[in-house]
């Protein structure tokens, strides 16, 4: 059995859609903070979405 998400899956989608559409891209620690979330997280969250880009 995997461990629970600490953030839901939304939270995450929201957080690169967010970053993905600013202009200029903003520092993941930054974003993580407007989110409320922890920077690690978000900077998980800013790799995917570089990745993905």
């Amino acid at each position: 059995m995997t461990a629970p998400r600490k953030y839901p899956l939304e939270l995450r989608e929201r957080a690169v859609r967010m970053y993905r559409t600013a202009d200029p891209r903003p520092q993941i620690k930054r974003l993580a903070t407007d989110l409320g979330v922890i920077a690690k997280a978000g900077a998980e969250a800013g790799r995917g979405a570089a990745a993905g880009s």
